[in-house]
């Protein structure tokens, strides 16, 4: 907008007619610029734009096809089963073609077991006794087996020769002489665990000696007992040999297989077993409920490296095959028996393996490249040792393998 300039004259003076007045000057109140709009940006619609993003990939992606695309070429060669046979004698030194090593192993136990039989125990009761002579100073002997009878009709005998102190004489009394002796029960059974009581010796009756001569016990007599208890068999014995040992050969046999050195295999037919220890904590016949039997058995097998036996298959199949022959190593299968005598060990081997012819890729590859497909297809088709091909050509207007050998990818299946 253009702007006009006006001349601004200052008003002339007029001559002064009446009473001064006071004119207030107004003042000019500057008007508030608005600042100019801004301009708007068009926008887009999104469908618009997903659109635009979608053709912009698309593009990248046929790009990228068109000059990045490759040529696969997939070949199945012909294959055969290969099987030999050979044996080979494992050596425990290092002259041989497969070198062996003695892996051994101890195992000992002790396990408790229950008796089974029965038989019955008896025990008579025992006790001390106090034997008083108030017949004379003169000492009484006694034989071993010397009757004694409680005052409720038990019979006791003394278990050894015994002799009784004389009594002495103190202001005129006879003072009686007194001996303790160790008696038994004459018969078994907790009946005869009386307590304490007076005896009487039945020897000295219809004599004098009878009333002078007697006993008392001052605390009871014990271990009189009769009952059927267990008892061990020599069947109990036998059992428990045979179940302990069989169970520590079991638990060594595993061990040594389980704790087998890496890489190394084991011939089971070479294991063998002693038995170095067995002890029994009782005999057969003892009167208890259990006994304990303790063994120790030794172990030792034959084994050597996977790797040796491996290498010597996979050189005899080398050197069985032509040079323009080649074996699939995930195919090979081994399968042996073992042979043993006093002195060797050997391996009787049978191996399988497929083989196929050796291919140079990289060769062939040179030599397919730049020829028509229908060329390369008829000439791969025509090889004996090709069982299938499958080519994927990549764009539809490509009508050959391209020169570039980096855009032909090439590769042998085997499966």
């Amino acid at each position: 907008m253009e702007k006009k300039i006006f001349d601004i004259i200052p008003p002339k003076e007029k001559p002064f007619s009446g009473p001064a007045v006071y004119i207030e000057e107004k003042k000019e109140i500057p008007k508030k610029v608005e600042a100019p709009p801004k301009a708007s940006i068009p926008k887009i619609p999104i469908l618009k734009l997903l659109f635009i993003l979608f053709v912009f990939l698309v593009l990248i992606g046929a790009v990228s096809f068109l000059f990045f695309s490759k040529t696969k070429i997939e070949i199945w060669p012909e294959t055969e089963i290969l099987t030999l046979t050979d044996s080979v004698v494992i050596s425990l030194d290092d002259s041989g073609i497969i070198s062996g090593q003695i892996f051994k192993d101890q195992k000992s136990k002790t396990q408790d077991f229950s008796a089974s039989g029965t038989a019955l125990k008896e025990e008579k009761a025992e006790g001390i006794i106090k034997v008083y002579n108030n017949y004379s100073t003169s000492s009484q002997p006694l034989l071993i087996n010397t009757r004694f009878v409680s005052t409720d009709g038990k019979l006791f005998k003394s278990v050894q020769k015994e002799v009784i102190a004389g009594g002495r004489y103190e202001k005129g009394k006879l003072v009686p002489g007194e001996t303790d002796i160790r008696v038994r029960a004459a018969e078994s059974g907790e009946s005869y665990n009386i307590g304490a009581s007076t005896f009487s010796i039945p020897g000295f009756a219809g004599t004098p000696k009878y009333t002078a001569f007697y006993g008392k016990s001052f605390s009871p007599m014990t271990n009189g007992f009769k009952d059927e208890v267990a008892q061990i068999t020599q069947e109990d014995l036998d059992k428990a040999e045979i179940a302990l040992i069989e169970e520590l050969k079991r638990e060594s046999r595993d061990f040594l297989k389980t704790a087998l050195p890496q890489g190394f295999v084991l011939l089971e037919e070479t294991i063998s077993q002693e038995i170095t220890e067995k002890n029994f904590s009782e005999k057969a016949g003892k009167k208890a409920d259990s006994f304990s039997f303790q063994s120790k058995v030794e172990s030792e097998a034959l084994i050597f490296k996977k790797s040796d036996l491996e290498n010597f298959a996979k050189d005899l199949i080398n050197s069985s095959i032509s040079d323009d022959k080649k074996f699939q190593e995930e195919t090979l299968e081994i399968n042996y028996s073992l042979e043993i005598d006093e002195e060797r060990a050997v391996l009787n081997i049978e191996i399988k393996a497929k083989i196929y012819q050796d291919i140079d890729l990289e060769k062939l590859k040179k030599n397919l490249s730049g020829k028509p497909f229908q060329e390369v297809e008829l000439f791969l088709r025509d090889q004996s040792w090709i069982s299938r091909i499958e080519i994927e050509k990549g764009p539809l207007w490509r009508i050959k393998v391209p020169e570039s050998l980096e855009k032909v990818e090439m590769k042998l299946n085997l499966d």
